[in-house]
């Protein structure tokens, strides 16, 4: 159980013991820097512990805020500071300095929380401060300062001030005016039941499912029943992060569920809406694997140029000067946020569609947004690379090699080939090398030799894209083309095979990749590094999954293809899973929840 060790001598009428105890915290009492000291010992070293000034007046949120967010191991707002285990020596240390040089006489001029801040400050220690706003936290002086401060709490609204940080500051069109609007009530309504956010993330996850199930059947009533379930799913979606910043719960676990359900939930879609389809003599498993492989690649561009650039230094471009202009203009905002298509205008669209029209349109409407979104997106972003002038560090030519995914084979070729390629040659030959297998895939018959030839040319030019640290201006390109490159080689050399059931094997095969080169990003993002390079030997890299199955696919018959494509998709379904379960559910993992892509 956490504690809170409330400094000073208590002020009559304060409701701030019982505050801190609705909070869950055990309330001790310490009237001088000394005895605060020995309580803090005495403290269990795997508890978070709080000192606050017993003068403290302000609103509950604010205590919340500076006291209960899991994902600081230091935290502090005016008047209170807290350490997680993590963060117990820092915070012992600063106190001790504290209480040496006050001599632990009784706190009557400042405040022991604010000076214990102010030492971990003067240490190095990182210490978050939350926004708090219109929201309250003081410690008065003086009576009048006192009165001062309860008048000006008294008069703000503290829960319509914490219905409004619930939701995400910047999100689309479609989510901020048609579900926002009442999903922070649900939210709400939640918290007040002791619902956790992981278990809106998993109610969400299940309506999407029966939503696919529905888009499985292949009538109009199922067709409708998804669309209504989908948009259902999505309002479970946004709440349950709402939920997290409403209640401040946030844990590993959510991190790994938020993370990757949103993705779970559209491909199953897709995979529901292609059965559906087939029912009624469609087949339109190209056009949802076409689908699924378009977001996924408009994903990673998405990472990949973050990572490139959010800690470089000197990182100006006059394109990025008239986008922030742009947005200072109200309408251009939201006009650009809706092109883009991010996943609640995605998701209403697809929801639609299911219900008027068939399976087809909706894909071929999801395509052809899709890409008209990719290309306005990556072209905005080449254009800011080109002329900004950043110098990108190592940490982030590190994170775009883990988002490569480079397997033993791109290893092996590197040291052979030494030395890498100078300035914009190296996303140029990484999208040579993916046009060549693709192609090679794409305009030959099922079971040539010409795949194969393209997979090793891809091989070699996977290798000298990644033989240098990867720190030029387009260098984020490099996953993004490898990601295509591998995608598209299954779709192309499934659709050659010709034979029921080898489409719907390779849907479930660039899932389980997918899955896994999420998963990287999110352990990126979360500071936690890249999956173990035993994972990424073992199956395969990029570069090594995709010469196997040109190999399988010149060697074997369309129909073994098919059972070969199958096993695959298991074999690494079973191990990115069985990695990624470890990770994110361990104490290692990062405690946040995600706030989601707009995309």
């Amino acid at each position: 159980m956490p504690t809170a060790i409330v400094t000073g001598l208590p002020v009559p009428g304060s409701s701030l013991e019982n505050d801190l105890r609705s909070l869950g915290f055990d309330v001790r009492m310490a009237a001088d820097a000394t005895a605060t000291e020995t309580l803090l010992a005495a403290v269990p070293a795997a508890d978070r512990v709080a000192l606050v000034d017993a003068r403290f007046v302000g609103h509950l949120h604010a205590l919340r805020l500076g006291l209960t967010d899991p994902r600081f191991p230091l935290a502090a707002v005016p008047g209170a500071v807290t350490a997680q285990p993590a963060a117990r020596q820092a915070l012992t240390r600063a106190l001790a300095r504290e209480t040496s040089e006050g001599g632990g006489t009784a706190l009557a001029v400042d405040s022991l929380a604010d000076r214990v801040v102010t030492a971990l400050d003067a240490d190095g220690d990182d210490v978050h401060r939350p926004e708090l706003g219109s929201l309250v936290a003081a410690v008065p002086a003086d009576p009048q300062a006192r009165n001062e401060a309860r008048q000006s709490a008294a008069a703000v609204d503290e829960e319509a001030v914490r219905l409004k940080s619930a939701v995400k500051g910047r999100d689309g069109f479609f989510t901020t005016f048609f579900i926002s609007p009442y999903s922070r009530y649900l939210a709400r309504w939640c918290a007040r039941r002791g619902l956790t956010p992981n278990q809106v993330t998993t109610a969400s996850l299940l309506t999407a499912l029966i939503a696919a199930g529905c888009a499985a059947t292949g009538t109009r009533g199922g067709f409708v029943a998804a669309g209504v379930l989908l948009i259902a799913s999505f309002v479970l979606d946004c709440t349950d992060g709402q939920l997290a910043r409403y209640a401040l719960k946030y844990s590993t676990l959510g991190a790994w569920l938020d993370a990757t359900f949103d993705r779970a939930k559209e491909y199953a879609y897709y995979a529901g809406l292609a059965l559906g389809a087939a029912r009624g003599g469609d087949d339109v498993w190209a056009l949802a694997l076409g689908a699924m492989i378009l977001q996924t690649c408009r994903h990673v561009v998405d990472f990949s140029f973050n990572e490139a650039n959010h800690d470089a230094t000197a990182n100006t471009s006059p394109t990025a000067a008239l986008s922030d202009k742009l947005d200072s203009v109200g309408w251009t905002v939201w006009v650009r946020r809706m092109i883009v298509l991010p996943i609640g205008e995605r998701w209403a669209m697809i929801a639609v569609l299911t219900a008027v029209t068939t399976p087809r349109i909706t894909f071929y409407a999801l395509l052809v947004g899709c890409a008209f979104a990719a290309t306005y997106t990556t072209a905005g972003r080449v254009l800011r690379s080109l002329t900004r002038r950043a110098r990108r560090t190592d940490r982030a030519a590190e994170a775009l090699a883990d988002l490569a995914d480079s397997g033993p084979l791109a290893e092996a070729v590197r040291r052979v080939a030494g030395r890498g390629l100078p300035g914009l040659a190296v996303p140029v030959v990484a999208l040579l090398g993916g046009a060549a297998v693709v192609a090679c895939s794409a305009l030959t018959g099922f079971g040539g030799v010409l795949p194969v030839i393209g997979a090793l040319v891809y091989v070699l030019t996977s290798a000298l894209a990644v033989a240098r640290p990867l720190k030029g201006a387009l260098d984020w390109l490099v996953p993004p083309f490898f990601r295509a490159a591998e995608y598209g080689t299954v779709l192309a050399l499934a659709g050659k095979a010709g034979v029921n059931g080898a489409l719907p094997a390779a849907f479930g095969l660039v899932a389980a990749v997918a899955y896994h080169h999420y998963d990287t990003v999110y352990r990126i993002r979360g500071n936690a590094g890249a999956p173990p390079a035993w994972l990424v030997r073992a199956i395969g890299g990029h570069e090594g999954r995709t010469l196997l199955i040109a190999v399988l696919a010149a060697l074997l018959t369309a129909s073994q293809f098919k059972v070969a494509l199958t096993v695959l998709a298991v074999a690494v379904a079973a191990l990115v899973l069985a990695e990624s379960i470890r990770f994110w559910v361990s104490a290692g993992a990062p405690a946040v929840h995600d706030e989601g892509e707009t995309a």
